[in-house]
């Protein structure tokens, strides 16, 4: 959302009010529209559209509050900020709890308020375009659970959009948990296989010398227990699609036979002396660096490079941390569904616990956490006692690594250690910390500190 497109409505019974920032906003390339009252405002917002309102809070008739909640009747997306008299701070706290974006406090110094509805615009201007990229991906890809809005992402998703009308072999990289396996099948689901098989086999998970019988097959009487004829997995995924998950760990001397396949297109079962021909798109998956297994021999360069036709490399969740509120309310949702609870979102205190945890286990982890927490959540939030203990306690601080992050961190521990200490009175702890009560209510706000 452009400044020069914004459009703002300046609310206030004082014309000096309304003239000076109407004056300091439409400087910034911001549309600016007053009313001198409460009573011409509704009327105002009923008939134009908005981006964000400044309301005064205390006012002749209808007061601010009911512009408030007027305004997100009418659109409950509508930015709303409150100008209170300092006296006033608790009222506009009241406010902010009905809906209000933020606050301002009178006598307003000018740099505060463009700070402030520069920062919330770009704010929401940010969720529109997470919502409509969201909307984009679910139609583009036919899937809900491949959710993300970080830059890191998006190369992703534009390098899914080119290689999946392709008949071209993929290689998948990222550690456990990152969602490997979806992303095999959103390229099945959208390509021209879509209706022909998605064969998928864990590389891992059998034993080795299981592993070449399931890729290949056999004929009756191949080994001992071979009684009948079995088809193998590269077979049945013929004219489809065949995913060799955590490739990495597969032996290398079948790694030799999986090459033949894809330089061939023939796959020979065990006890055969025939070879058949098979059409099979091929994406393979791996945690591991597979360069450096091919430096110790444990892993063919031949191979690799038949494989790594197409790289697509998903970054851990602690390296795209923009992706964690938006993949907690997509598992709040899911979950509150499938276990018929009411839960719709997160607290404050919770999601900024989310964003401070490293998440070793990635988007696996991150979705267990929330569909525990959905089933022990008794209102309709999140909050910070439904996470696990190591969620909770975790000094968060350990793994910030810019400047900023860790003096937020270390500015709510003081902040609410001071609270806790005064049994959450504001006036004392603003007095003890030697801050003005309304910037004690500022951090508080920001930082999302919950008393409790």
């Amino acid at each position: 959302m452009k400044a020069e497109t914004s459009k703002i409505l300046v609310v206030d019974d004082e014309r000096d009010i309304c003239r000076a920032l109407e004056f300091l906003l439409s400087r910034q390339g911001y549309k600016v529209v007053t009313a001198n009252s409460g009573q011409e405002a509704l009327k105002k917002i009923e008939s134009e559209d908005f981006d964000l309102v400044i309301s005064d809070l205390r006012m002749e008739g209808i007061d601010g509050l009911q512009v408030l909640e007027k305004a997100l009747a009418v659109n409950s997306g509508l930015i709303v900020i409150i100008m209170t008299a300092y006296a006033s701070v608790e009222s506009a706290v009241e406010a902010m709890k009905r809906g209000a974006s933020d606050y301002i406090v009178k006598p307003f110094i000018n740099e505060d308020v463009k700070m402030t509805v520069r920062r919330l615009l770009e704010h929401k201007k940010v969720l529109m375009e997470n919502l409509a990229l969201r909307q984009q991906l679910s139609q583009q890809f036919g899937s809900r659970e491949f959710v993300g809005v970080s830059p890191q992402i998006a190369k992703v998703f534009d390098v899914l959009s080119k290689v999946i009308p392709t008949r071209s072999n993929i290689l998948i990289l990222g550690e456990s948990g990152t969602g490997k396996g979806l992303i095999a099948e959103v390229v099945h689901n959208n390509s021209q296989r879509k209706d022909k098989p998605f064969i998928c086999i864990n590389c891992s998970a059998i034993p080795e010398n299981l592993l070449e019988s399931e890729l290949f097959g056999y004929r009756k009487g191949a080994f001992t227990g071979a009684t009948s004829d079995k088809k193998g997995l590269i077979t049945m995924a013929d004219q489809g699609t065949l995913f060799l998950d955590e490739i990495g760990d597969m032996p290398v001397g079948l790694q030799a036979k999986v090459l033949k396949v894809l330089e061939t297109g023939e796959v020979q079962p065990l006890g055969d002396t025939k070879a058949a021909f098979v059409d099979v798109r091929l994406i393979a998956a791996t945690n591991k660096d597979l360069e450096e297994q091919i430096r110790k021999g444990l892993f063919r360069e031949d191979l690799y490079y038949r494989l790594n036709v197409i790289e697509v490399k998903i970054p851990p969740l602690r390296e795209r941390r923009e992706d964690i509120n938006v993949l907690a309310q997509h598992f709040i949702e899911k979950y509150s569904k499938e276990n018929s609870k009411k839960v719709s979102g997160i607290t404050d205190e919770a999601l900024a616990a989310l964003n401070n945890y490293p998440w070793p286990g990635n988007i696996r982890e991150l979705r267990n956490v929330i569909e525990r927490a959905v089933v022990l959540s008794g209102g309709s939030d999140i909050g910070i006692a439904e996470l696990p203990d190591k969620i909770q306690t975790r000094d968060s601080s350990a793994g910030m690594h810019t400047l900023k992050d860790r003096l937020d961190y270390y500015e709510e521990k003081i902040i609410k250690e001071a609270l806790q200490a005064n049994d959450w009175r504001k006036e004392d702890t603003a007095l003890q910390l030697g801050v003005d009560l309304a910037t004690l209510y500022r951090k508080i706000k920001k930082l999302g500190i919950a008393e409790g």
